[in-house]
């Protein structure tokens, strides 16, 4: 099956990676994902990736807790770190070359973020891992993935959850909700759909960047979506 893009960028949430746990990181479930990825890239697809931090710590549940909520983002910088190396360490186990640069400076642990650097390591067949969101808080890993995915020049960005797909309502908490398979970026912000934040559908609609959202914990998928079949649903352009 032959690859539709030659390079992605695929946001994971920090939530998929904790698998049935709840909490932290599932071992046994990042390393499906991580060759799930690795089927990917063998197909010559380049991938970059932006992780979140929820499985580890949320910035904005810590601020409504009484937390000044430019502290809270910065933890939750640091949680996405945390899941970045794992990913690395999982990649690099499978001898999948990976690299993470990270948006804030964390010395050793992990390259800062340069744009012709994170191209080069991409052109070289590394995945690349985007962490510490864009660095700033204030802003999701959401708007972080647009950011860096208009940054790399990425055909599309993946979204990958836990559900399959842009929803009319919360599926977890409506029997009835129903999915729509395709959607535009104004509409998603008309109907106040919590698929990603403002920010960054915003930032996707001003470059026509296509989104899919799809379900990451279904086997096989992320192959699928980089092949182009239509497993989820697909924000674009009016």
């Amino acid at each position: 099956m032959p690859a539709r893009y030659k390079r992605v960028l695929i946001k994971l949430s920090g939530e998929a990676l904790m698998g049935d746990q709840p909490y932290g990181i599932s071992p046994e479930f990042m390393d499906k994902v991580v060759e799930e990825l690795g089927k990917a890239r063998d197909l010559g697809v380049q991938l970059a990736l932006v992780v979140g931090g929820g499985n580890i710590f949320r910035g904005v549940s810590g601020a409504a807790k009484g937390m000044n909520r430019a502290a809270a983002d910065q933890m939750g910088m640091l949680a996405t770190v945390i899941n970045s190396l794992a990913l690395q360490d999982a990649f690099l186990r499978k001898d999948i070359p990976a690299r993470v640069l990270s948006a804030v400076e964390v010395g050793r642990m992990a390259e800062t973020f340069i744009r012709p650097r994170a191209i080069k390591h991409l052109e070289k067949g590394r995945v690349v891992i985007f962490a510490a969101g864009t660095g700033n808080p204030f802003f999701t890993t959401d708007t972080a993935s647009a950011l860096r995915a208009l940054e790399i020049g990425a055909e599309i960005l993946f979204k990958a959850t836990r559900v399959d797909g842009v929803y009319d309502k919360d599926p977890y908490k409506n029997k009835d909700a129903v999915r729509i398979p395709r959607i535009t970026y104004s509409e998603v912000l008309e109907r106040g759909l919590r698929v990603m934040d403002a920010a960054a559908i915003a930032l996707a609609m001003d470059a026509k960047l296509p989104v899919m959202v799809f379900n990451m914990q279904k086997e096989g998928n992320i192959v699928k979506a980089v092949c182009g079949e239509d497993i989820g649903s697909v924000i674009v352009a009016e």
